[in-house]
């Protein structure tokens, strides 16, 4: 039986991030694609000079034709914008049972904002109790709590736990935007809460690892893995990915890390 996962999420035009980052993930981990568009991007790995959202009449056109014919084990969620986009996917989903899995997508990895003010709340009560695992970094679990940022483990864990209570089933928190040579992620499950830790990678080429990361705990929760499973062997997937970042040569900005690490010569 074949392992799909579908993603909801705006195109990245340099390929790193958002839908195309997720394409890869899945293609990368043996799991096949489908995807629904929610915003066209004008970027590389420098900036983002535009954004132009697509109508929620026609994203929610391409979640039914997915949904209608394709067996979805899995949706993976990034960037939404508006809270017209976020109440359009949030009625499409209704009716879908599987896992989802939500990234936050909320600033650019060049700085641009690609979820303003307004579209917080609806993504707070609209899609946060939705999630089968919700995967925030640092300032995105910041803004969704409206408190500041977390400086240390016992702080990300609370925050976690606080965001489980506005109803997702589990948070990674991520702890990418820490210092200290180690970065620890944090997985608050009902059941256990538990850390991830990697040694910090010296490399100016992550674009796009929130986005590679969550899709990767789509492909394995698509796959059957339980959550746990699915987020470490996504975790480990990445930093073998953020490693092999500088073997690319793409662009003159923040890189794309190596979706295809293991499998290009």
């Amino acid at each position: 039986m074949t392992a799909i996962a579908l993603t909801i999420a705006g195109s990245d035009s340099g390929g790193g991030a958002g839908i195309q980052a997720d394409l890869k993930t899945f293609s990368a981990l043996g799991v096949y694609g489908a995807s629904v568009i929610t915003a066209v991007t004008a970027q590389n790995t420098q900036a983002v000079t535009a954004v132009h959202p697509i109508p929620t009449d026609i994203v929610a056109a391409q979640i039914a034709a997915v949904l209608a014919d394709i067996d979805v084990a899995a949706v993976k969620i990034g960037m939404l914008g508006t809270p017209e986009l976020i109440a359009c996917v949030a009625e499409a989903l209704e009716r879908f049972a599987g896992p989802v899995v939500l990234d936050p997508v909320m600033v650019a990895k060049s700085g641009a904002v690609l979820l303003p003010e307004s579209s917080v709340e609806a993504l707070r009560s609209r899609l946060l109790p939705r999630a089968t695992v919700l995967t925030p970094n640092i300032p995105e679990a910041a803004q969704l709590l409206g408190v500041p940022e977390a400086d240390s483990d016992a702080a990300l864990k609370a925050q976690g736990r606080a965001l489980r209570v506005l109803g997702a089933g589990a948070v990674l928190m991520k702890g990418g935007h820490a210092a200290g040579e180690t970065c620890t992620d944090w997985l608050i499950a009902e059941s256990a809460e538990t850390p991830l830790a990697a040694p910090r990678i010296a490399t100016r080429n992550t674009h796009g690892t929130g986005c590679t990361l969550s899709s990767a705990i789509a492909a394995g929760l698509a796959k059957g893995q339980p959550l746990g499973a699915a987020v470490d062997a996504a975790h480990g997937w990445l930093h073998a990915a953020i490693r092999a970042a500088d073997g690319l040569a793409v662009g003159h900005g923040h890189g794309p890390v190596h979706h295809f690490h293991e499998v290009w010569a």
